[in-house]
């Protein structure tokens, strides 16, 4: 699942534009367009609506991981993990992980780290 800076870029790439040319059919700056792919900033509204007629790409395209991340309420990376690791294996980790204390959590990773790497 990508954020909406990474899917402006994406559909910016796509259709061929640089950052300076995608900030000059929008009119604004090329920081802005920097500081939206980048993530720093989040444009507003009528910017996405601007932003998807410049790329010829639906706004709900551009919105898709903003209204999946708030339909689940998970970040992206944590759902990537419990994808990787497995739905059951996961619960377990969570269920177990919510029993300890930060200083038993610590233990643990430590013992984690050390059976990888030692």
């Amino acid at each position: 699942m990508k954020n909406i800076g990474e899917n402006i870029r994406q559909y910016r790439e796509r259709a061929n534009l640089t950052t300076n040319e995608l900030a000059l059919k929008l009119r604004v700056g090329t920081a802005t367009i920097e500081k939206y792919e980048s993530g720093q900033h989040v444009p507003d509204v009528q910017t996405i609506l601007k932003i998807s007629t410049v790329l010829d790409v639906p706004a709900s395209e551009l919105l898709e991981s903003i209204n999946q991340t708030n339909t689940h309420g998970l970040d992206h990376e944590l759902e990537q993990l419990i994808q990787e690791v497995g739905i059951k294996r996961a619960k377990l980790i969570l269920r177990k992980a919510k029993e300890f204390s930060d200083e038993d959590f610590l233990k643990v990773m430590q013992v984690l780290y050390e059976k990888k790497y030692k």
